[in-house]
């Protein structure tokens, strides 16, 4: 890019997609385009394909990204789809799974994705990245601790290693949005930033600005943060609890051997609600229970339809059903939910009160998280002179009342909602270079 050194780049790795950023000399802010389905998009599925190679069958293919899903969607015989990989970042119990065959770790599987997001990156920027910014949650999905925390960075951390960087540095994924919000501003703000990914609910509390980039950033001017392990994933989950599972015969019976009435077994739709478990029921003995539970089931077709969507592996293809009549609602007061393959139909009308009345419950808890966040830290709602929601999840209704109930609709921010973390964390890396201080919210990792 015509320097002597290769500016950082700013990488953020979601539970659902992934960007990359960087700042040009010019102080221009460029973000990575990927093609997909004959068009760009600037959103990285953080996902891999696996599927056996026909004329090697011994061998294993695997692609990510938007490659993986247009593979995925053209195989006639599914192989193995994994996603969300991230969520699993903080669990010591789970190091591997097992990819048609071979056992592989998580960090390895991280690190496929990332090297191929690398790699497309280095070729549109012109220089080949080894060096990063990358975001984090303030809460791994999962984590209870900080020591939770620190593991799953420690892990991620690795995958970087693997994919080939040299030196990453972490920095808070709402911290790192304030980064982006504070390049538009002539003035100075106390700004409550919330960032709703697929897998984390995360806000902070910080000062940003003209003053401050005069300045330099101070550890001081960041006065709190806070963050859950739920947002879109869990939103999407209540769709499916609500709404997908009771089609596929959640909460009907089956006949024991005596001819008494049993409930179907609930954990298999548990599964189907985090959806990137799904394939983890395509096993010989789970498909041979349900069947056993088919020929007993006082609706069979309903477990025929969740047998069929388990041996299919259409995980994906429900997730996108499901993504789009929440992103229906945000916008209309009732939402068409139609998923359809092969025999397999499922149509309901939804009404985005009734949406809302399902994820109430994870509304309170992202309530509870911003009201404990302003009384840690001392600050009235008065105090605070803008909003800045980004992600995903921030266009939904509720979640917006949420804030403007708080703060009211004169101070809510919004703008470049999937791309604003890793456009802030390119500006962090871009005023490092400069000798700018940066906020002590991340570690450094030199491989």
């Amino acid at each position: 890019m015509g320097t002597s050194q290769p500016p950082v780049v700013g990488i953020d790795f979601g539970t659902t997609n992934s960007s990359v950023a960087v700042v040009s000399p010019a102080g221009e802010v460029q973000v990575a385009r990927f093609p997909y389905m004959g068009q760009l998009t600037d959103a990285y599925r953080s996902l891999l394909y696996f599927e056996r190679a026909e004329a090697a069958p011994r061998t294993v293919d695997c692609w990510t990204g938007p490659a993986a899903i247009e593979h995925y969607l053209a195989a006639e015989t599914k192989g193995r789809l994994i996603q969300s990989l991230k969520s699993f970042l903080a669990s010591r119990s789970l190091v591997n799974t097992h990819v048609l065959g071979r056992s592989r770790r998580i960090e390895e599987l991280i690190a496929r994705i990332l090297s191929d997001l690398r790699t497309e990156a280095s070729a549109q920027f012109g220089f080949d990245i080894r060096e990063a910014t990358v975001g984090r949650p303030v809460r791994f999905v999962g984590s209870t601790s900080d020591e939770d925390d620190a593991f799953a960075e420690s892990r991620l951390a690795e995958a970087f290693k693997t994919a080939g960087f040299e030196r990453v540095s972490f920095e808070l994924e709402p911290v790192a949005a304030a980064h982006q919000y504070e390049s538009t501003l002539n003035h100075d703000e106390l700004i409550l930033i919330g960032d709703f990914g697929g897998g984390t609910s995360d806000f902070s509390l910080i000062n940003v600005g003209s003053t401050v980039r005069r300045r330099g950033r101070q550890a001081s001017d960041l006065l709190g943060t806070a963050g859950l392990g739920l947002a879109g994933d869990a939103f999407d989950a209540q769709i499916v609890r609500h709404l997908v599972s009771p089609a596929l015969g959640a909460g009907s019976e089956q006949r024991s051997t005596m001819g008494r009435l049993l409930a179907v077994p609930a954990w298999p739709y548990a599964s189907l609600e985090r959806w990137h478990h799904l394939s983890f029921l395509k096993t010989n003995e789970v498909l041979n229970m349900l069947d056993t539970i088919k020929w007993q089931a006082v609706h069979p077709d309903m477990i025929e339809a969740l047998i069929y969507l388990i041996e299919n592996d259409l995980g994906y293809q429900l997730h996108q059903a499901v993504q789009k009549v929440k992103c229906d609602l945000s916008s209309h007061r009732e939402a068409k939910f139609t998923f359809k393959d092969g025999d397999l139909t499922l149509d309901a009308v939804v009404y985005r009160p009734d949406f809302e009345s399902w994820i109430g419950p994870d509304l309170t808890q992202i309530e509870t998280s911003v009201d404990s966040l302003l009384e840690q830290t001392s600050v009235s709602r008065n105090d605070v002179d803008a909003v800045f929601l980004t992600g995903g999840s921030s266009f939904v209704p509720a979640v917006r009342r949420l804030f403007i109930s708080r703060f009211g609709e004169h101070k809510i921010r919004a703008g470049n909602e999937f791309t604003s973390v890793a456009m802030g964390l390119a500006w962090k890396a871009a005023s490092s270079l400069q000798g700018v201080a940066s906020s002590p919210s991340g570690r450094m990792y030199d491989q």
